[in-house]
């Protein structure tokens, strides 16, 4: 539930909504309706998918720790 998880991250709550929805929304996470609460899960799937495009095309395939954003000369982008 986000209530948990905004007090297991010390987030105040309508902060946490705010990004669990865009989370949703990307498709990264799902929720699921429970009477007037949501219950939220990881979606593993897509997160996997993200940080395999995100290595491809960032790091060329690379898994050099040193490169933390797109086009970072550290991995030779």
């Amino acid at each position: 539930m986000a209530g948990d998880i905004a007090e297991a991250l010390g987030v105040p709550g309508a902060t946490l909504s705010f990004h669990l929805k865009e989370l949703v929304h990307a498709g990264l996470v799902e929720g699921e309706s429970q009477g007037r609460y949501v219950c939220y899960r990881a979606n593993f799937q897509a997160m996997n998918g993200l940080i395999e495009y995100l290595t491809h095309n960032c790091c060329s395939g690379s898994s050099n720790a040193e490169c933390t954003q797109v086009n970072d000369p550290a991995c030779g982008c």
